[in-house]
């Protein structure tokens, strides 16, 4: 019955157009009265401490990131650096999308900004050059989802916090599953751009390509500093953030020079907007899920579940397709907050490595981004790309397909994801 009545509080004032976060509030709160509870103080404490927390506050920094990256124009080098790298060759700008997507991935964390930095820099290229509208738009949109699977991830940092689980491992293992993304949106471009009829940039000399390579290097080094900070524990994941942000900033006004102090101010609103949204959003989720562990929610699916907790592999497809339905209709982040805590009791009972689960599921969230819909990411290429909604899923779904089969091979083989973690010494 509880279930019941949380999943009616919830999706009922979702369908009549509520905000998330007061739906979420809502069927707290509706959960508090069916079992006598309610009290106004309990809300606000849980909406208050929802958000108080420090490694929450990689949250702002990175989205911060992410908005100077776009704009001091570490974004644009990156991409030229691919166009100058791979550009020349048959499909290459699909490629350039795909290999930028990768090293955006690594700056900001955040799908929908390498959507926006992809669209605006590739798409009109990419058109040029005699590329159909559609399916360019549907890789653009695939590998943009890459964005919250490689480190920095806000996925994986909301996730960690919400089911205690370390951000650092998490960040760690997200990489070699991203980069299997990549191969399979690679593999699946190559097929489908094979029978077009476009243009080729021409092959750019070493000394272009050194150039571009030498223009890029600051922004390339992002990366390597988080990764090698995290692995030998110079800073936490949190502090990560406030490296990245520090460092954009410096390389985007002092090096690069294409962040005049007079942007400065619409840059931290851009990112303060974006983070408001997200902080209000894990605010309101805390009342949730302070009610979904009182009334023992995992505790009654656990039951539903119960003739699949002794087959891992099984439980698992079942959380994964229940997940992918739910990323049709619920944008990533409150998908991880609502059912975070209520699937991380299930997975530890069934002995599932909650490090290994996080990957998966995060990666399944990801491309809940580009399911309509809802899908986010689907909606900033369309803005970019003016295309319709229809027209652009038909050019995503090859790349979508792509994309389950690497989702669907990483619960088959469990040590895909193990295996690499073990290799950083975790």
């Amino acid at each position: 019955m509880t279930v019941t009545i949380f999943l009616g509080a919830l999706l009922g004032p979702m369908a009549l157009g509520v905000p998330i976060a007061f739906a979420l509030i809502i069927s707290g709160v509706a959960l508090m009265m069916y079992l006598g509870l309610f009290d106004a103080q309990i809300v606000a404490q849980n909406v208050l401490n929802g958000a108080d927390s420090f490694p929450l506050m990689a949250v702002p920094f990175f989205l911060l990131a992410g908005e100077v990256m776009n704009t001091g124009g570490l974004s644009r080098r990156i991409v030229e650096l691919a166009m100058a790298m791979v550009g020349h060759i048959r499909g290459g700008l699909g490629f350039v999308a795909i290999f930028a997507a990768c090293i955006l991935s690594s700056l900001s964390g955040s799908a929908v900004a390498d959507a926006a930095a992809l669209g605006a820099l590739l798409f009109p290229m990419m058109l040029k050059s005699g590329h159909d509208p559609a399916r360019t738009g549907g890789l653009l949109a695939s590998a943009s989802v890459i964005g919250p699977i490689i480190p920095p991830s806000i996925g994986f940092i909301l996730y960690g916090v919400v089911g205690g689980v370390s951000i650092t491992k998490l960040f760690l293992a997200g990489i070699f599953p991203g980069l299997m993304i990549a191969a399979a949106l690679c593999a699946t471009w190559m097929i489908v751009a094979r029978k077009e009829q476009f243009a080729l940039p021409a092959k750019q000399s070493g000394a272009v390509r050194l150039k571009a390579f030498l223009d890029s290097i600051w922004a390339l080094m992002l990366p390597l500093i988080i990764i090698i900070g995290l692995k030998f524990g110079v800073f936490t994941p949190t502090e990560a953030g406030v490296v990245a942000a520090v460092y954009s900033l410096f390389v985007s006004m002092v090096i690069y020079r294409e962040l005049p102090p007079a942007k400065l101010f619409h840059v931290f609103v851009a990112a303060a907007k974006i983070t408001s949204v997200v902080m209000f959003l894990v605010a309101c989720a805390a009342v949730s899920a302070w009610l979904i562990t009182v009334a023992d929610v995992p505790g009654d699916l656990a039951k539903l579940v119960e003739p699949l907790m002794d087959n891992q592999t099984l439980l698992l497809l079942a959380i994964m397709g229940l997940v992918v339905l739910v990323g049709t209709a619920m944008d990533m982040t409150p998908t991880i907050l609502i059912m975070t805590p209520v699937l991380m009791p299930i997975i530890k009972q069934a002995g599932i490595d909650p490090v290994y689960f996080g990957v998966l599921f995060i990666i399944n969230n990801a491309i809940g981004l580009i399911t309509p819909p809802v899908g986010t990411v689907l909606n900033v290429i369309c803005g970019v790309s003016k295309l319709t909604m229809e027209e652009l899923m038909k050019g995503v779904m090859p790349f979508l397909i792509a994309e389950l089969v690497v989702l669907l091979l990483l619960v088959l083989f469990p040590q895909l994801v193990t295996v690499p973690v073990s290799w950083f010494g975790h």
